[in-house]
């Protein structure tokens, strides 16, 4: 069964704690630059984990990733080249 996944966007004062948050969940990506780190852990756990993430003295900032909840499937973004075909046809 598979569970589902939420990412978790953790800003950091710091890079040096960036590694400590292996233990919330799994790291999928620390920005140098921007100083932040992706974070995924199970969706059921997430409000719970944001709160002590925003405990912990390193952090600055806590975010949610909405991808979970986007419609990712386009109605009519792109028609067929059957579809053109048919339409000129038909002499729409």
């Amino acid at each position: 069964m598979e569970s589902k996944r939420q990412g978790i966007i953790v800003y950091l004062h710091n890079l040096k704690h960036a590694k400590m948050l292996r233990k919330y969940g799994n790291v999928h990506y620390i920005s140098r630059r921007l100083k932040y780190v992706v974070l995924y852990c199970d969706m059921e756990q997430t409000e719970g984990l944001m709160q002590k993430l925003k405990s912990l003295h390193f952090v600055k900032r806590v975010d949610q990733s909405y991808k979970p909840f986007l419609k990712l499937e386009y109605e009519n973004s792109k028609q067929d080249k059957k579809e053109k075909e048919y339409e000129y046809k038909i002499g729409i």
